[in-house]
């Protein structure tokens, strides 16, 4: 939830100021207001350089910790070295680079030595010139006698050139050479023997990393609590100081706790127009992950409400329907499983990402048992699988009712399986099938999939207009519209919804109700919006586009959900006619790519229904965190 944060002026004596940030530090919830114009203090050496060391050895290969301590100059010793010895690395590494480039150029003439061409040029009076040349230009062209061929590489053609003075030939590109190839590999073979060892002596600092975590801990505490004390003033006497902070209101009687006994009081501001308030969250459970998914777009401001328990609960809901698959989320649950039990004193945010997995891919089991998906695997109506899944039950449903409505549909269909004999439409949906699928069935579960979308779509939307209908009012008219939408529009397009075969409500009466929704909706919205905005107000008509273009775009749950099965089909298809081996090589190796894209597509789409069309009604953002002095813990 969001807390409100007010705005204090602290002051007291001087000589209290040391141990009275030194509590705030302990305490957590005062965050000191940074006068305008101040320069901020600039960042320690030793948190510079710590702060570098260790993202330098974390990505190595961990090993077994020292449990040797130390003080921070030790500390400081070793992150220095550290640093040294990723600078030389990148040099040497540079250089190796180049010298492997060198090698390659001129190792086609072989090895000799630059001192023997020097006595050749300075005995004979002659210049020793090394050129090369396309190999596609070789013919046609002929060489004289001062042109000795020396061999291919890849398509160019090495030469040697020895004349009274400097000569150059068409066609050909002369090559400086200052090194000979003998000496290129020593010197290579130095620099790689070097880096060798400075590799060997970098790992072995990775296990100081818990030490120069916790040195860097105790150096960022200090610094934060200087950077804090800096922001103090003595505007009345040099020995009185004064600072202004936020605090949550829920924690003012904790202020005046932290300064009982000292010579310091405390009195609430009027916050400044100007002024812009932090937004302080505090979540728990299931509310502190969807925290940590809604700050990845943007923060709150302090008139939002937090959204953070919403986006959590649809965004595992979007990416169990874009997954759609049982199989994969059991792959993913048993990935939770095995993070769980490989490192089990995760804390903080990992932990909450973890768990985050667990909450997906056990949303991804329950949607794939409800809609019988298991690894792309048609599951054969009337067995135990297909009656678990209520899309099943709801295809036999919509089956029944055409059939005793003997409607278009149910026409349709029969002049496709004329042989299928039936007495309810239950049993024609199962018998109506060829060699290896169940069209009839996979329509009615694909139509009865894009509904269930729409109705999310609805569901969704609603959420966010109830959530400010205080605020805006005129969304209380756009879900009457919407749901209007949901009754009316089946009959316009001559569609069969759920609430028709499952008997809640018939066709013409859900058309008569839905128009009277749609028209009652759309003024409403329009006549709230005016009385609520005054002439703003006007402005509303223009909802009726976006709002009818955020519904279709639910559409891509089903969408992106069918490409998944489609794929996770074909490659079953494919794999089973190749053989045993190369068959499970094809399956195992696509279902691998299906479920990756799976994964991006229901975490992209997931939070994007929510961040964007969801935020656009319930959400404004803007927001400032939160960022009280605390003392980081390790």
């Amino acid at each position: 939830m969001i807390v409100d944060v007010v705005k204090y002026l602290i002051w007291g004596a001087k000589g209290e100021v040391d141990r009275f940030f030194h509590l705030a530090q302990e305490m957590g919830f005062l965050e000191f207001i940074t006068i305008s114009g101040k320069k901020q203090i600039e960042v320690p050496i030793t948190v510079q350089n710590l702060s570098a060391a260790l993202k330098i050895l974390r990505k190595l290969s961990p090993q077994e910790m020292y449990k040797t301590g130390g003080d921070l100059t030790f500390a400081m010793q070793i992150a220095e070295r550290v640093l040294e010895l990723k600078e030389d690395l990148e040099k040497l590494g540079d250089e190796k680079r180049l010298l492997e480039a060198e090698v390659s150029r001129v190792a086609p003439f072989g090895d000799f030595s630059m001192d023997d061409i020097a006595f050749i040029e300075r005995e004979g009076g002659r210049k020793v010139q090394f050129f090369c040349r396309k190999t596609a230009r070789r013919e046609g062209s002929q060489l004289t006698d001062d042109v000795f061929y020396v061999g291919t590489e890849y398509d160019l053609d090495y030469f040697i050139a020895i004349n009274p003075e400097t000569v150059s030939y068409p066609g050909m590109i002369e090559m400086r050479i200052d090194t000979a190839v003998g000496e290129l590999e020593n010197r290579l073979s130095f620099v790689q023997d070097a880096i060798h060892r400075f590799e060997g002596e970098l790992k072995e600092y990775v296990g100081h990393i818990d030490f120069l975590h916790e040195m860097l801990v105790d150096e960022l505490n200090k610094h934060h609590l200087t950077a804090a004390k800096k922001e103090v003033s003595s505007p009345l006497s040099p020995s009185l100081f004064a600072i202004e902070a936020w605090v949550p209101a829920n924690k003012t009687h904790s202020l005046f706790a932290l300064i009982d006994g000292m010579a310091i009081d405390a009195e609430e501001l009027v916050v400044e127009k100007h002024e812009k308030t932090p937004t302080c969250l505090e979540n728990h459970g299931g509310a502190l992950i969807g925290e940590d998914l809604i700050k990845q777009y943007d923060v709150p401001s302090t008139s939002d409400k937090d959204p953070s328990i919403w986006v959590l609960g649809f965004f595992a809901l979007f990416f169990a329907i874009i997954v759609a698959d049982a199989g994969y989320g059991l792959i993913f649950l048993a990935v939770a499983l095995y993070l769980k039990f490989k490192f089990p004193k995760m804390t903080g945010e990992k932990k909450r990402m973890l768990n985050l997995l667990f909450i997906l891919s056990s949303a991804c089991v329950v949607w794939g048992v409800l809609t019988a998906s298991y690894f792309g695997i048609r599951v054969v109506p009337g067995t135990f699988f297909s009656k678990l899944a209520p899309l099943h039950y709801l295809a036999l449903k919509k089956a029944d009712y055409h059939f005793i409505r003997q409607d278009d549909v149910y026409t349709m269909w029969k002049a496709k399986f004329p042989a299928v004999q039936e007495t309810v439409g239950s049993q024609f949906l199962m018998q109506a099938k060829t060699d290896h699928s169940y069209p009839m069935l996979q329509e009615f579960s694909s139509n009865i999939l894009i509904e269930i979308a729409l109705v999310i779509a609805i569901v969704h939307l609603s959420v966010a207009f109830l959530r400010y209908a205080r605020r805006h009012i005129a969304g209380l008219g756009w879900i009457a519209f919407m749901i209007g939408g949901y009754l009316y529009f089946p009959s316009f397009l001559r569609a069969t919804s759920m609430i028709h075969f499952l008997g809640w409500i018939t066709p013409e009466k859900a058309s008569l109700i839905g128009g009277q929704l749609l028209i009652v909706g759309l003024c409403f919205a329009f006549l709230a919006a005016l009385i609520q905005k005054g002439k703003k107000g006007l402005g509303e008509i223009s909802h009726l586009v976006q709002v009818f273009a955020d519904v279709l775009s639910y559409l891509r749950l089903y969408a992106l959900g069918l490409a998944g099965a489609i794929m996770a089909e074909t490659f079953n298809e494919e794999g089973s006619g190749l053989g045993l081996v190369l068959g499970a090589l094809v399956i195992i190796c696509g279902h691998s790519i299906n479920i990756m894209l799976a994964a991006m597509g229901g975490v992209i789409h997931g939070l994007r229904l929510n961040f964007l069309e969801w935020y656009h009604y319930c959400f404004e953002g803007g927001g400032r965190l939160f960022r009280p002095l605390r003392r980081i813990k390790k």
